[in-house]
């Protein structure tokens, strides 16, 4: 779909573009190609895209997966892409509001991949929600702020590195990211965006059972980045305990969170159980 055609479908309909939806469609042809490229699809894949809007993106799903999976919020916009994609009958079309959505029926994500222009008021919730699922995708190709993509890959003791980078990098690898130009978007958005390309870990880093007390340490010593994070930490649990976990880490007392690496917030929150179960 070219920038005119969108401009057409729009004009037709009398549809106008609300701007609390992050709705700024991705129109050009090279950028949705490499997209679908980076997701390295096969017939045999079930794709879930979230905000499909006029669904360029999604006629390139439906040719080549076995399934997709569109959840769109405007109510305005499911009869344009019913009557778009009415021979594609590999695509199952959803309304509703996706984090609600995915929050209100859990289900297995295994074998899916998560390729879409994800809105960007709600893109790192949704990430995470699904980072979290009991079985989350296997793939996340997501076109995204730029300053969320640089935030989801960051490394220790940078100005990026944060709660978000830890919660998605514990399933997740950052293998590759690009650029997408703001004139490449309907109506161009006032922020630079970016495609990153997440792979699930083929090893974890923590039991699944572990994982929601990851989260808590990680919020606590993350909570007030200038603080040294054993003393935040002291709020849930004993001098005894961190001083074991911080050895067994190699984490210096005095260390504040953002300097500490994702293996090292797993290897304590490993200990920091251990000292709970005794």
């Amino acid at each position: 779909m070219t920038l005119s055609e969108m401009r057409e479908v729009l004009r037709r309909h009398d549809l106008r573009l609300t701007k609390s939806l992050g709705q700024n469609f991705l129109h050009d042809g090279n950028q949705l190609r490499k997209i679908v490229a980076a997701a390295e699809l096969t017939r045999g894949d079930s794709v879930l895209e979230i905000g499909p809007g006029l669904g360029p993106l999604t006629e390139l799903l439906v040719e080549g997966a076995a399934k997709v999976l569109a959840i769109e919020k405007d109510a305005r916009l499911i009869p344009l892409l019913r009557e778009r994609l009415s021979k594609a009958s590999s695509l199952e079309l959803i309304e509703a509001d996706a984090l609600e959505w995915l929050r209100a029926a859990p289900r297995s994500w295994v074998g899916w991949k998560l390729v879409a222009n994800l809105p960007y008021s709600v893109g790192s919730p949704i990430l995470v929600e699904l980072a979290q699922a009991k079985e989350p995708p296997d793939r996340l190709v997501v076109t995204l702020q730029w300053e969320v993509v640089r935030r989801i890959k960051a490394a220790p003791a940078t100005e990026d590195y944060g709660l978000l980078t830890l919660l998605i990098q514990l399933r997740y690898e950052a293998i590759d990211w690009f650029r997408i130009p703001a004139s490449c978007f309907f109506p161009p958005p006032d922020i630079d965006s970016a495609c990153l390309i997440l792979r699930r870990r083929t090893r974890p880093l923590l039991e699944a059972s572990l994982e929601s007390r990851f989260e808590k340490v990680v919020r606590r010593a993350i909570s007030q980045r200038r603080k040294q994070m054993f003393k935040l930490l002291r709020e849930d649990w004993t001098v005894d305990a961190l001083q074991a976990g911080f050895q067994a880490a190699d984490i210096r007392p005095d260390t504040r969170a953002e300097s500490v690496s994702l293996e090292q917030f797993a290897i304590l929150t490993k200990s920091l159980t251990k000292s709970i179960a005794l």
